[in-house]
This record gives C-alpha cells, structure tokens and sequence, in this order.
C-alpha cells in the first residue's frame, strides 16, 4: 500500500476530504440509518451498523465490547494500523463520535469527523454515490491495546468513589427531562450527583447542517455552566450514544475526558446507586 500523511485533524469540514476520496489507505465509514446510506452517501464510503459499536447487558446498554468485539469491529472495518478512518452520520455525530471513542478505546488514533455528517456534505454540493463499497483484505489488521481502554473509560465502581469523593466532573448530556428525572429511561429517574447538564445536541448549529457550533462559544456555556475544562470530566447520557458527540467535542477543547459507557442504563437501573432528580444544587 502507498504511504500517504493524511493532514486531516480530528474534526475537518466536508471539502477537506475531497482529495483523499479513493486512497486505499483512506477508510470512510458512514454510521447513518441504512435507508439513508442506500439512497446516497459519500464515494467510497462503508456502512457500519451501530450494534457493532455495543455490547448489550441485562442492566446496562451501549456498553464497549469485550476485546474478541473489538477485534470483530476492526475486521468489519478492515483497517490497518496505517490507515486513516473518517467518520460520519445523519444525526450531527453522536453515532459517528461513539465509533471513534471505540477506536481510541482499542489504542487506534488516526481518526476523523466530517463536521455536520451527511447533511453539511451534501449542503457543500459534493459528489454521493449510492455503490456499496467493497475494500480488499487488509492483510496487517490493527490489534486491540487492551491497555488503551483505560485511559478513555471509566466503570461504575471507580465511578461511584470519585463521586462519594466529590473528586469528578460530569457532564449529563442527555434531555432536561431525563436529567430531572421527569423522564424515566430507566428503573429510576434523575442524575448523578454533582453532574451537570448540558444536552448534546446543543453544541449543533442547525441552521448549519448540524454542523458544531464555533468551539469558543461552547466552551463559554459549558464554562458558565460551572465546568472547569482544566479538571477531567466523564461524560455520559443513556447509552453512550450521545455522549458520543460530547466526547469529540471535549476533545476538541483539550479537554481531559473519560466516557461513563454503561450510562443511566447502568446507573438508573442499579437500587443502590446514589441519585439525585430535580435542578441542578447549583
């Protein structure tokens, strides 16, 4: 395969991909719903089903898969550790974001999100196709770093004592109403103690085909929210399928940031989980 330095950052527009389309080191990856991917989606890009993403639990959905998973998920990708892998949705990226925590959970970096998904490609007028892509065996796929995982998630047990602790940053990320408990999503309603809320889909620009709104202004409502975004935080929803979008855009401000995968499912379903409903103490 011929070497190639993709200069393509975490985050990259639409137009930025354009002259990498068709490099065989090159993997897009298209997380949208699969009628949406069957009408029309970007040259050459897969079609990746979020099961592939989670592994479900009786109390606890949206969970990372064990490392036979994630070796599964790498094989449907079928990527090497010198590729780049490119990522989009049709919902302004939590799916999309959700895959590339994946992939830095099993130590694999050379990621990226097109800003808006599908809709800011589409709204920039460039080329779709509606052919299924078939890539060759990559021969040298990327191994699991078994290691890696612990420095992007974080478990229930090591949650719970930060917590008791009051040693951690959350951010809840889910509606208001799931985050007052009005909502109920799980055998309980409410939110970890000490989380605040700020809901995912408030960092997109809808006017803008879900593109992300200007980071600077985001990292000043999160700021006037009370996040200190020089502290670690842990970011989680229901399933970890939202937070997915809030993990690329901590990461996009530098931002130390863990997922809580196993989510409310998790913590909303267990009886002895500490739970708090109503506002925000602060």
């Amino acid at each position: 395969m011929t070497e190639l330095n993709f200069n393509l950052d975490l985050l990259i527009e639409p137009e930025q991909l354009l002259p990498y389309l068709g490099h065989e080191l090159l993997r897009v990856v298209d997380l949208s719903r699969a009628s949406v991917y069957e009408q029309l989606h970007v040259p050459h890009a897969i079609h990746l089903q979020p099961k592939y993403l989670v592994a479900q639990q009786d109390n606890a959905n949206g969970v990372l898969p064990d490392g036979a998973g994630l070796q599964g998920l790498i094989e449907k990708l079928n990527i090497s550790p010198q590729h780049h892998v490119v990522v989009y949705d049709d919902e302004g990226g939590a799916w999309a974001g959700r895959l590339i925590w994946n992939l830095h959970c099993l130590g694999f970096h050379r990621t990226s999100l097109i800003n808006g998904g599908i809709h800011a490609w589409l709204g920039a007028g460039l080329p779709t196709s509606a052919e299924v892509e078939r890539s060759k065996a990559v021969s040298n796929l990327v191994q699991v770093d078994v290691q890696a995982v612990q420095l992007h998630r974080i478990e229930y047990a090591e949650l719970l004592q930060q917590v008791q602790q009051h040693n951690i940053q959350l951010w809840d990320c889910r509606s208001h109403e799931e985050y007052t408990g009005l909502r109920l999503a799980a055998r309980r309603g409410g939110h970890i103690p000490n989380a605040l809320h700020f809901e995912w889909s408030t960092a997109l620009n809808r006017e803008n085909h879900l593109k992300l709104q200007p980071l600077a202004r985001t990292k000043q409502r999160l700021e006037q929210l009370g996040f200190n975004l020089q502290q670690p935080v842990v970011v989680y929803c229901q399933s970890h399928h939202r937070s997915g979008l809030a993990y690329i855009v901590a990461r996009l401000l530098n931002w130390p940031v863990k997922a809580y995968d196993a989510a409310w499912s998790e913590w909303g379903n267990r009886l002895d989980s500490p739970i708090i409903s109503g506002e925000s103490p602060s």
